[in-house]
C-alpha cells in the first residue's frame, strides 16, 4: 500500500497502553468535582479532562544532550474551571513529579493513575468559572512516544495522536487548544527551536536559554521543541511573515528547496486565505537513533518538522496543515479528514499550479487504478474507526473526494468554501459535518448524496458522484487518460 507523505507515529504499544489506562482509571470515579477521567473521545476516551479549559502553557525545561535519560521540567498550566473541582487530572507519561502547586499553594495530594494521569487534589477546591494555575515540577527520561533522540546528540518532539505528554503535563486532547510559551535551557553551543516567535537568549554558567512563544491557540500534539547544533536561516514571505528554518548538522541544506518553501507558503495563501500564524518555517532534523528512523514529517504549528531534507510535496502537505489541522483543528479523533484530506489534496493543487491537468493526470487515472480494489473504498472518511483515525484512506480517497466535490460545485464555490472555512473557524475546532454544511450553503446545491457516497460510504461511489461535472465520461475514456504524471507519493 502506498504510504502517506505525512506519517503519524503510532505503535501497538501505545494503543495497548491507552486501553490499559482506560481500564485502570475506571477505579477513579468521575464526578462533577473531578471533571471526569477523560474528555470521552470515542477513540481515546482516557485523554484529557473535561473539567477545565486550558488557556496557556508555560513550559520550562532543562536538557543536556550528554544525558539523554533526564529532562528537568517546570510547567505552569493556566486554565478556567468549567465545573467546581475538588480534584482533577493532567496527562503526563513517565517522570518523577516532585511537587504540584495550585494557585501558588502546594496541592493537598497528587498521585499517578493509569498510563498517563497525574491526579491532583488542591488544598482548596477550585470554584467553577475561576481561572487557576497548576505548577508541576518533574524530572526523568522523556517518553519515546513523542521524544526522539538524534545521532547528532540532539533530540526533537513529534507524534500524533500523542507527543506532548512525553515532555510536559497537559490536557492532551485537540479540543482544548491554548497559547504556549517555551523556555529551554541547554549547554552553550546547542540551540533549542520551538513554535512561534523567538524571544531573548541568555547565557549563564555555560548554559544557554532559548525562549519561544506561540500566541495563537495550539493543539497539544502540534507543540514541539528540537535541540541540536542547528544552522538557522531566516527570511520572510511576500506578506512579511518571518520564516525561520533550522537544520541539524547532518540534514541537507538545499537553498533551492528553502526558497521554494517560501514560494509554497505564498501560493497556499492564494487558495486558503492569509497565513494564520505569526511565523513560519521548518525544523529539519537529521538521522535518529531509533531503528525505524523515527517519524516522518509532522505539522508542528508554525514550524513543521521534517526528516533530513525539504522537498516540495512534503512542504506543501505540512504547511497546508497550518490552515487545516492547526488553525482549524478537529473536534475529536473521528475527524482526521478535517486535516488530512485537505493537506493531501493541496499537493495536487501545487501540481496544477505547475501545469498538471488534475482531471487527467490525477483524478481519472487514480479512480481507474482503484476501481476494482474494494479495500481502497472500504474506509469511511468520517469516523473510520479506532486505530484508523489517520488511515491512508484520508489521504488518497480523501483527496479524490475533494476533487470530485470541486467538479460538483465548480471552482468559485469550492475555493470560496475553503477560504470561508479557514476564516470562520480560525484558531478553533470544527467537524467535517460542518464543512459539508458549509459546502452546501456556499454552492446552493444539495450535497447529501455526494457526501453520503464519498464520506460515509464503504464502496466505490456511484458514477454520478464519481464522475460529476467536467469529470463526466465513461470508464473507458478515463482509462485512456494514461499514467498519473502529476502524482506525489
Amino acid at each position: 500500500m502506498r504510504r502517506p507523505l505525512h506519517h503519524p507515529r503510532r505503535t501497538t504499544t501505545a494503543l495497548a497502553a491507552a486501553v490499559v489506562s482506560a481500564v485502570v482509571l475506571t477505579t477513579v470515579p468521575a464526578s462533577a468535582a473531578t471533571g471526569g477521567p477523560g474528555v470521552g473521545d470515542p477513540y481515546f476516551p482516557d485523554d484529557g479532562n473535561p473539567g477545565y479549559d486550558v488557556t496557556h502553557y508555560d513550559v520550562r525545561i532543562g536538557y543536556d544532550p550528554a544525558r539523554t535519560d533526564r529532562l528537568d521540567g517546570d510547567t505552569t498550566v493556566t486554565a478556567r474551571a468549567l465545573t467546581s473541582l475538588d480534584r482533577f487530572s493532567l496527562d503526563l507519561k513517565g517522570f518523577t513529579v516532585s511537587s504540584v502547586a495550585v494557585n501558588g499553594t502546594s496541592a493537598k495530594t497528587f498521585s499517578r493513575a493509569g498510563a498517563h494521569k497525574l491526579v491532583v487534589t488542591p488544598a482548596r477546591p477550585v470554584a467553577k468559572g475561576t481561572t487557576f494555575t497548576v505548577r508541576v515540577k518533574y524530572a526523568g527520561k522523556p517518553d519515546a512516544e513523542g521524544w526522539h533522540t538524534l545521532k547528532s546528540g540532539g533530540a526533537y518532539v513529534t507524534g500524533e495522536p500523542h507527543s506532548a505528554t512525553s515532555w510536559y503535563p497537559a490536557n492532551d486532547h485537540p479540543s482544548d487548544k491554548a497559547t504556549f510559551a517555551l523556555t529551554a535551557t541547554v549547554p552553550d553551543g546547542w540551540k533549542a527551536i520551538g513554535n512561534g516567535l523567538p524571544g531573548p537568549e541568555t547565557v549563564e554558567n555555560g548554559r544557554r536559554t532559548f525562549r519561544w512563544s506561540e500566541d495563537s491557540p495550539m493543539a497539544t500534539y502540534a507543540s514541539t521543541v528540537a535541540i541540536d547544533r542547528f544552522t538557522v536561516h531566516r527570511g520572510k514571505t511576500a506578506a512579511g511573515t518571518p520564516v525561520i528554518t533550522a537544520y541539524s548538522p547532518d540534514a541537507k541544506i538545499d537553498p533551492a528547496a528553502e526558497a521554494q518553501q517560501t514560494e509554497i507558503l505564498d501560493f497556499l495563501t492564494t487558495k486558503f486565505g492569509p497565513y494564520p500564524f505569526s511565523s513560519a518555517g521548518a525544523i529539519v532534523v537529521g538521522a535518529t537513533k531509533e531503528p525505524t528512523g523515527g517519524p516522518l514529517a509532522l505539522e508542528t504549528q508554525s514550524r513543521p518538522t521534517y526528516g533530513s531534507t525539504l522537498f516540495d510535496a512534503s512542504v506543501v502537505h505540512e504547511n497546508t496543515h497550518q490552515w487545516f489541522g492547526d488553525s482549524v483543528s478537529f473536534e475529536d479523533w473521528r475527524d482526521g479528514c478535517v486535516a488530512e484530506c485537505f493537506a493531501q489534496y493541496a499537493g495536487q493543487l501545487w501540481e496544477e499550479h505547475k501545469g498538471s491537468d488534475l482531471d487527467t493526470d490525477f483524478y481519472r487515472s487514480e479512480v481507474e487504478d482503484y476501481r476494482n480494489d474494494p479495500s481502497f473504498w472500504s474506509v469511511k472518511l468520517y469516523d473510520p474507526g479506532p486505530g484508523r483515525e489517520l488511515d491512508s484512506a484520508l489521504y488518497f480517497k480523501g483527496s479524490l473526494m475533494l476533487h470530485a466535490l470541486r467538479r460538483t460545485v465548480g471552482d468559485e464555490a469550492f475555493f470560496t468554501t475553503l477560504r470561508t472555512w479557514t476564516h470562520d473557524h480560525a484558531y478553533g475546532n470544527a467537524s467535517f459535518r460542518q464543512f459539508e454544511a458549509l459546502a452546501a450553503k456556499v454552492s446552493g446545491k444539495d450535497l447529501k448524496g455526494f457526501f453520503a457516497a464519498w464520506v460515509d460510504g464503504t464502496v466505490i461511489p456511484p458514477e454520478k458522484y464519481l464522475y460529476p461535472g467536467s469529470l463526466a465520461g465513461s470508464a473507458a475514456d478515463a482509462g485512456a487518460a494514461g499514467g498519473a504524471t502529476g502524482r506525489a507519493r
